[in-house]
């Protein structure tokens, strides 16, 4: 009897477990069907928000730790080790849903070569920049009393100033033309080296391992082309994090600072995007796609040919028929 008891306890508390996983997952369902974002374009969007967030996020902070620690909590390796590795965080949260360019060049170069819609293009660029924004603000709160704790850390004049943590600026050996000249060719390489990892028809990388390549060559960057201006190679990461920190304290000195740099990693990018885009498509992209394009066209010309043979020998035999 109490064998049966002990049975019985056992099916009801499994009952019970049901029913309220049950009711718990009619109420996941409810909420998401009420918070689901029919407009697709929207949907893209925040998904670009959300990725470009977790790359200023994670790199910031790594920019943070270091300069507020003194360098005791990492170097410029590490900084560079924290970006590569966002970008490829960023392109694993939202990649499956907006395509994960996190930066409003790459999204300008797709559009280029017409893989995407040019309405995408403002679209993205403004919740890339609101993305870069919040990830900015999230690391400005997380070290806020660090940042007090340094002196004249707001104040742009002097050595310790600490908005280099969230936005570019240039070494005191660049001058304007040299910074313009270092964006478009750090641009022109971050271009080059997506588009032969996205073109289908050149050793296309496996499934899934796409944001990892490309978090590698944004490592490869920064090793390579970071000492200049810190290599922001990406307009959005740039101006999102430089508006924050006109309103978080530093004022608008971050614009008109060294001759109005920030107008630097905002448009040399974009004639980066246009230099490596030609450069890609000239040397490699309408060579490959040759190769696969001269091929259908022949076969579609056999399959022309045959079925104009067919016609041919179709039409003495009806010719025949009339004739009897």
């Amino acid at each position: 009897m109490k064998f049966q008891k002990g049975q019985k306890n056992r099916k009801d508390k499994n009952s019970l477990l049901q029913d309220n996983m049950g009711r718990h997952k009619e109420y996941l369902d409810k909420l998401s069907q009420f918070f689901q974002i029919r407009n697709l374009l929207l949907r893209q969007a925040m998904g670009e928000c959300l990725g470009t967030l977790i790359l200023v996020m994670f790199g910031c902070g790594a920019v943070a730790q270091v300069v507020l620690s003194g360098g005791s909590h990492g170097m410029f390796l590490t900084v560079n080790f924290a970006f590569g590795f966002a970008a490829t965080l960023g392109i694993l949260v939202c990649g499956q849903v907006s395509g994960g360019h996190l930066n409003p060049a790459v999204t300008f170069a797709l559009c280029l070569l017409g893989r995407e819609r040019w309405r995408k293009f403002p679209v993205y660029f403004a919740f890339q920049t609101l993305g870069a924004f919040l990830g900015a603000a999230i690391i400005f709160g997380m070290y806020y009393d660090a940042l007090w704790d340094l002196p004249g850390s707001f104040n742009m004049t002097e050595e310790s100033s600490t908005e280099g943590i969230f936005a570019t600026y240039p070494g005191k050996h660049l001058t304007l033309v040299n910074g313009f000249f270092d964006q478009i060719i750090g641009t022109a390489a971050l271009i080059v080296c997506i588009l032969a990892i996205v073109d289908p028809y050149n050793n296309p990388i496996p499934q899934g391992l796409e944001a990892f390549t490309v978090g590698f060559v944004v490592l490869v960057i920064g090793l390579s082309m970071g000492f200049n201006s810190g290599y922001a190679v990406n307009p959005a990461r740039d101006l999102g994090p430089r508006i924050f920190t006109a309103i978080a304290g530093w004022g608008s000195e971050v614009f008109t600072a060294r001759n109005c740099w920030f107008l630097v990693p905002i448009f040399a990018p974009f004639l980066g995007t246009i230099i490596g885009v030609a450069i890609y498509q000239l040397m490699v992209g309408f060579h490959v796609e040759g190769e696969v394009r001269d091929p259908m066209s022949r076969e579609q010309e056999n399959e022309r040919v045959r079925l104009t043979n067919v016609t041919t020998n179709d039409n003495p035999k009806e010719a025949t028929k009339e004739m009897h």
